[in-house]
């Protein structure tokens, strides 16, 4: 049995994301909780596999979602974040595409401009975020062929500062790729920190498939193991 943990609510994008799972994953009984309430919730007696939506090994979380497994009594084990991963980048490439930041390929034609000269991924959980997605950045600078640096949309220094440095180096059209599912901030994070940088943005992961093949593969590195 997958139990999808969330820090957020369980309606809305994580519910869309367990969704997609039992579609595409119609074998795995996915079961989804709160953080909270992940305790209360997981079966004695039966195995398994507490998967957290998070796009980062975020300490707090997972220490709380350890807690709640250890105090629930049963075997279950916890996997790992979603990222960083080659999947998660392509999420984010395609979000940014979705916008008209970035083109759909990754093809790399020289006579074919790019909408964007540099991409600020943009975290949520303080400078601690910035340094989990470092991996993750480079592997969307290497999807774009664009630089990417990560920078916190809520602590300081934030995306100010990456905005100051890019166009510095002269890059002049930036745009935010928000790498976080979406119940990480409150509503308006994004398009807040894009305006006060003058700044594109994509919309949050939300219930990519990508996403969704991430919490499945989780899953199914644990059973292998």
């Amino acid at each position: 049995m997958l139990v999808l943990a969330t820090p957020g609510e369980i309606t809305g994008v994580a519910e869309e994301i367990a969704a997609v799972v039992r579609v595409d994953h119609p074998q795995i009984e996915v079961r989804l909780k709160t953080v909270t309430d992940l305790a209360d919730s997981l079966p004695s007696g039966r195995d398994a596999v507490v998967v957290p939506l998070l796009t980062w090994e975020d300490p707090v979380v997972m220490a709380e979602i350890g807690k709640a497994v250890a105090a629930s009594g049963s075997g279950a084990v916890v996997t790992d974040a979603l990222g960083p991963h080659p999947l998660l980048a392509e999420a984010l490439h395609i979000r940014l595409a979705e916008r008209g930041l970035a083109r759909a390929d990754r093809v790399r034609l020289l006579n074919v401009g790019s909408p964007t000269d540099a991409v600020i991924l943009g975290t949520v959980g303080g400078q601690r975020a910035v340094q989990a997605v470092q991996a993750t950045a480079v592997l969307l600078a290497s999807r774009l062929t664009l630089p990417v640096l990560a920078a916190s949309m809520d602590s300081e220094p934030g995306v100010a500062l990456a905005a100051q440095q890019l166009r510095k180096a002269g890059a002049e059209r930036l745009a935010i790729a928000p790498c976080m599912i979406g119940h990480e901030a409150p509503e308006g994070t994004v398009e807040q920190a894009a305006a006060a940088i003058d700044a594109g943005h994509a919309e949050p992961l939300g219930s990519h498939s990508a996403i969704a093949e991430l919490v499945a593969r989780a899953y199914g590195s644990q059973l292998a193991t």
